[in-house]
């Protein structure tokens, strides 16, 4: 999860020093790529935005994987991405940049959880004499999100 956790960590510094719209913009990238890292996971590649927005919600947020909230946190941290960076007149206040911000936080979070849920579990069927539930390709996903 290191691109998403750097997305974080530029959204947070552009915050702080006073970029709202490109902080909302490094947000949901943040989401982004943890979403991407979870249907990896899954042996799902999936590249466009609204193809990684709808495989996460069908896939995770629909299961009850992942919150229900949190799909609808990722769609409107897309949203506020194509208004910070296609609207050259949309303005994004601090607060509205901080409290997207916060989803995001709560979303990595999350994603971060069912991942290392997911590589114990895999390990511990390992130990047991049961194939490994992850290839190595998903296996390398997962790692680099953790």
């Amino acid at each position: 999860m290191e691109k998403a956790q750097e997305s974080l960590g530029a959204g947070r510094l552009l915050l702080d020093n006073g970029f709202p719209a490109f902080s909302a913009s490094r947000s949901y990238y943040a989401m982004f790529y943890a979403a991407e890292a979870l249907l990896a996971s899954e042996g799902l590649s999936l590249k466009s935005h609204g193809a990684v927005a709808a495989g996460f919600g069908r896939h995770f947020a629909k299961t009850g994987r992942m919150p229900a909230a949190s799909h609808r946190d990722l769609l409107d941290a897309l949203e506020q991405r194509h208004l910070a960076d296609y609207q050259a007149s949309a303005e994004i206040t601090p607060e509205e940049a901080a409290a997207l911000l916060t989803r995001a936080e709560n979303f990595l979070a999350a994603a971060r959880r069912l991942l290392e849920e997911g590589q114990r579990r895999s390990r511990h069927g390992a130990r047991q004499g049961h194939p490994a539930r992850l290839t190595r390709h998903r296996a390398k996903a997962v790692r680099q999100l953790c």
